[in-house]
């Protein structure tokens, strides 16, 4: 099993600071949808009734890994921003 380690903090720039800085690093998790949101609510329509799957199913999952978007919190001004998910099967914050 291969596994990555990241630090719990990472020197790196800051936009809002436009400069470097300490950032604390999470791992990104999507929130909950919203039942009530305009897309939510489309698909549920396009769904509703007869003529089928109006989307494709997918029976089986291609890939064996997830990619991880890691959550950069500068420690200065406690802007967040995401760094672009890296392709990896086990990522540990350490």
């Amino acid at each position: 099993m291969v596994r990555v380690d990241v630090p719990k903090e990472i020197r790196t720039y800051c936009p809002r600071c436009k400069k470097h800085q300490l950032h604390t690093v999470s791992l990104y998790k999507a929130g909950k949808r919203r039942a009530l949101a305009k897309g939510e609510r489309h698909h549920k329509r396009e769904k509703k009734g007869y003529g089928g799957q109006k989307y494709p199913l997918q029976r089986e999952f291609s890939k064996t890994t997830k990619k991880q978007t890691l959550k950069l919190k500068c420690k200065v001004c406690g802007y967040t921003r995401h760094k672009d998910g890296v392709r990896l099967r086990k990522l540990a914050i350490v």
